[in-house]
């Protein structure tokens, strides 16, 4: 039997090294997987492999920000990379990931598509960077756009908002891709504009964590992973529901707030993290960062 049976396996190597080398393998990013993620990242997956149709599926993930909306995308991007595809005349790329352009252009938004392809970008007209556009993701094979933050290019005057939902059904009708369309509830409500694309989108809310039966396998799941020789016991009461409120239930801000606490503990020559260490390790909660912002204007 192991002697550390709080921790998974790939992390008993890890306490053999040094306080400095745990701090730096606990700040590495990581994927916590949970139920719901896997179902989401099924449905990615259904509609990667769907058939191309003049009306396909789309998905537009709704939530807070720092709840792991970009995580997940980004966990399915990875899963299925582009192809060196030796004998034809380009890479093979079926899912594409960019961020939103920070404004309702369609200019802007064919430049960051080819941006993150790494192509020229035609200083000419937007017609011609949409003729570019559809040149290559014709060319890599394109299935998947996903596209994060989008409500930050839907706001703006309604004929700008609605030139930019065009230009995301033309793309879908032109190219016969699916879309996963990333953001905050801004989002649904600029979707509700265009009821004829509201309809080809479906909705899916991540939800804010609760105490319940997920959320503590949650907790066990970040403490496996932690190099701390001693059992934390994060599942359990008072530090479950601290951490929930700390963290105002989003995983990002509950994740970082594990960490700094992991750290911490570390720093301070001891094996786990309590109620004081998440108390004194530096994390400000979300709603007192606003706060501490909204004294500065």
């Amino acid at each position: 039997m192991s002697l550390y049976p709080h921790l998974h396996k790939i992390c008993l190597p890890i306490l053999k090294l040094n306080p400095e080398q745990r701090i730096a393998h606990i700040s590495q990013p990581r994927w916590i997987g949970y139920p719901l993620a896997h179902k989401l990242l099924q449905k990615f997956d259904d509609i990667y492999r769907h058939p191309r149709v003049s009306r396909m599926p789309n998905i537009m993930l709704i939530g807070r920000t720092n709840n792991g909306k970009t995580e997940l995308v980004k966990r399915f991007c990875h899963q299925h990379q582009c192809e060196p595809n030796y004998g034809g005349e380009s890479i093979e790329m079926p899912v594409l990931y960019i961020q939103a352009p920070p404004s309702p252009n369609e200019a802007d938004l064919y430049a960051e598509i080819l941006t993150s392809l790494f192509e020229r970008v035609p200083s000419a007209s937007t017609s011609a960077k949409r003729a570019r556009v559809l040149d290559v993701l014709k060319k890599i094979g394109l299935k998947v756009l996903c596209i994060d933050e989008l409500q930050n290019s839907l706001a703006g005057s309604p004929i700008k908002l609605q030139q930019m939902l065009n230009t995301i059904k033309y793309l879908g009708n032109e190219l016969q891709i699916s879309f996963i369309a990333l953001g905050t509830e801004d989002l649904l409500r600029a979707m509700s504009v265009d009821k004829q694309l509201q309809n080809r989108f479906e909705p899916i809310v991540l939800p804010q964590w609760k105490m319940s039966k997920e959320y503590l396998q949650l907790l066990k799941t970040f403490e496996s992973l932690l190099p701390l020789k001693s059992p934390s016991l994060l599942h359990q009461s008072p530090l479950s529901q601290k951490l929930l409120a700390m963290s105002e239930g989003t995983i990002g801000e509950m994740s970082t707030l594990i960490k700094k606490a992991a750290i911490h503990s570390l720093n301070e020559g001891k094996e786990c993290i309590d109620t004081q260490m998440l108390s004194t390790c530096g994390y400000t909660p979300p709603s007192d960062r606003t706060r501490e912002v909204a004294k500065l204007v």
